[in-house]
């Protein structure tokens, strides 16, 4: 069989395994995408199929860290800055705007990818409140995208996203190796960290939130998935903290636990 060619059995294998490890459930119509991502994992270690290369994984016969490789290959990280603009506006006037500066402010990017969504909230954050103890946590299963969220360079072709004011004070325009890229400024990124965390398994100890974004992933999970990482999650915020998912999603069926205050936006009860 051609590297260029998966059978049925073979994408489930692919499947289930990614339905493991994290939680997405790949449909058929996914069978192109991995092919087109693993395809160039055959290539490296000169297989002739994909049946091959699964068999190798599960048997710890390749490289160490294959599987991680995987995971990244086939988990999906299109965001942008400041992407559903409104979320970012209630952060602004709801969450931020009774506290003074200075004041400590947790908020938990739970599928970060390349950290765009957590270098929006901390512009926001850091325009309202200054200097002090926030901190903005973003957290991905994909190893990859995190290094490109920890490095804070993007393409200027993105910066057309990204409020004027907020451009000229928190984004700093790439020179010589960096040119036509900008950087995230370092008064934002100490106030910003990342860190691998799985949400389809025990969470590490990173603390309590003021709030949580889980947004545009849980359309990727399964209704007993979206309950358990759900579940898993609500112990980390805070009593009053607030819950924000995506314009597509809703936790309609997912938890009773958090009370509705708009479509898309729940808070936990004090």
């Amino acid at each position: 069989m051609s590297a260029e060619t998966i059978s049925q059995k073979e994408f489930d294998q692919f499947r289930q395994l990614i339905f493991e490890q994290a939680g997405i459930t790949l449909s058929d119509a996914k069978k192109r995408l991995v092919v087109g991502r693993l395809g160039k994992r055959l290539r490296h270690y000169r297989l002739q199929s994909f049946g091959d290369y699964f068999n190798r994984l599960m048997s710890h016969q390749l490289e160490p860290q294959e599987l991680q490789v995987v995971i990244d290959q086939l988990t999906t990280n299109e965001t942008h800055f400041f992407r559903e603009p409104a979320h970012f506006d209630f952060l602004r006037e709801q969450v931020l705007a009774p506290l003074g500066p200075g004041r400590r402010i947790r908020v938990w990017s739970a599928a970060s990818s390349s950290g765009e969504e957590a270098y929006s909230s901390a512009m926001v954050i850091h325009d309202r409140l200054g200097e002090g103890t926030w901190e903005v946590f973003g957290s991905d299963i994909n190893r990859a995208i995190l290094q490109r969220a920890q490095r804070a360079v993007y393409s200027m072709n993105v910066a057309h996203e990204i409020p004027e004011h907020y451009l000229k004070r928190y984004c700093l325009k790439g020179v010589r190796s960096q040119e036509g890229a900008f950087l995230i400024a370092p008064e934002l990124r100490k106030h910003v960290r990342f860190e691998q965390v799985n949400l389809n398994a025990p969470l590490p100890n990173i603390g309590e939130f003021d709030v949580i974004f889980l947004r545009n992933v849980m359309i990727y999970f399964s209704l007993q998935t979206k309950q358990s990482v759900v579940a898993r999650m609500l112990p980390k915020l805070k009593p009053g903290g607030y819950f924000i998912v995506g314009h597509s999603e809703s936790l309609n069926g997912v938890t009773d636990s958090l009370e509705l205050i708009r479509p898309t936006l729940y808070r936990k009860p004090l």
